[in-house]
């Protein structure tokens, strides 16, 4: 479905028509600059490259230099492609959010979620612990357990919950309800929250 990217700004609150204190996200979506037109002739599929803030060209290679002068654009530092978009858009045409979305429009927004670092299972999958701190228990109260077993089948299974690394990976939130446009300012309200941090560069599609 078309989209635009854009950057998280924060968390907020506004009031509902009926007087509830609604809690929402504030995103800086576009305005977005058409950086490539795929098709089916050329590439197999039809689909949009849209570029997201401008970058000095000292700090752009020779290669993408080069495609963003074939499009007429400004060095971008984001980019990302996006399909449903119909006909009607050109290279280095700019696409607002005003064009995209509207009020209690449904969203599907990526985005990649903040870093935990290495966790253990209780914080990581939820794991209950052991519960009780008696009877000699020493430093066993969040340990993750027995992970195999025995001469058979003599390994840990594929899949196992266990420590490590958490968060930091891309995650999409699905029908999130949009509750306000504000094309003067680029920004979207959506309701509820989203992954990333504050400043993280977010995917809202249709």
């Amino acid at each position: 479905m078309p989209g635009l990217l854009g950057k998280k700004i924060g968390m907020t609150s506004i009031f509902s028509a009926d007087g509830k204190n609604v809690p929402c996200t504030v995103i800086e979506l576009g305005p977005c600059v058409v950086t490539q037109i795929k098709t089916v002739e050329k590439d197999g599929y039809d689909a949009l490259q849209l570029g997201f803030e401008q970058k000095k060209e000292k700090h752009t290679t020779q290669p993408m230099a080069g495609h963003f002068k074939k499009a007429g654009v400004a060095p971008q530092r984001h980019l990302a492609e996006f399909k449903g978009f119909d006909g009607e858009y050109k290279l280095g045409d700019t696409i607002t959010v005003d064009k995209i979305f509207t009020n209690d429009d449904f969203v599907d927004i990526q985005g990649t979620s903040k870093g935990k670092g290495f966790q253990g299972v209780v914080k990581r999958h939820g794991f209950g612990g052991v519960g009780q701190s008696t009877h000699g228990q020493h430093n066993r109260l969040r340990a993750p357990g027995s992970v195999g077993a025995c001469s058979y089948p003599a390994k840990v299974f594929k899949g196992m919950r266990m420590a490590g690394q958490m968060g930091n990976e891309r995650v999409t939130v699905q029908n999130l309800r949009v509750l306000a446009v504000m094309p003067e300012h680029n920004t979207l309200l959506i309701k509820g929250s989203i992954p990333g941090s504050k400043g993280s560069i977010v995917i809202v599609e249709k």
